[in-house]
């Protein structure tokens, strides 16, 4: 689990990873960016992004964008 804060007119890079991830959007509007499109985001949305799949989360808005990024398991791990 990872916190995110995007200050306003920032943005994430725009990348790809080969692991899976949601993201619970906990304040502030943005716009996520994928190879479906764009989509406007808010507090309490919740995003899947798939493994390898190109993607961006941009903040035009006046406050910070802060959202938690959740990573599953992989299969194999035990603990």
């Amino acid at each position: 689990m990872r916190h995110f804060e995007v200050e306003p007119g920032g943005h994430t890079p725009h990348h790809q990873h080969d692991y899976e991830h949601e993201i619970l959007v906990l304040k502030g509007h943005g716009v996520a960016k994928s190879e479906q499109g764009e989509r406007s985001i808010g507090a309490g949305d919740v995003i899947w992004v798939p493994a390898n799949e190109l993607h961006q989360f941009q903040n035009p808005g006046p406050e910070p964008l802060e959202f938690i990024c959740l990573i599953p398991a992989p299969e194999d791990c035990t603990s």
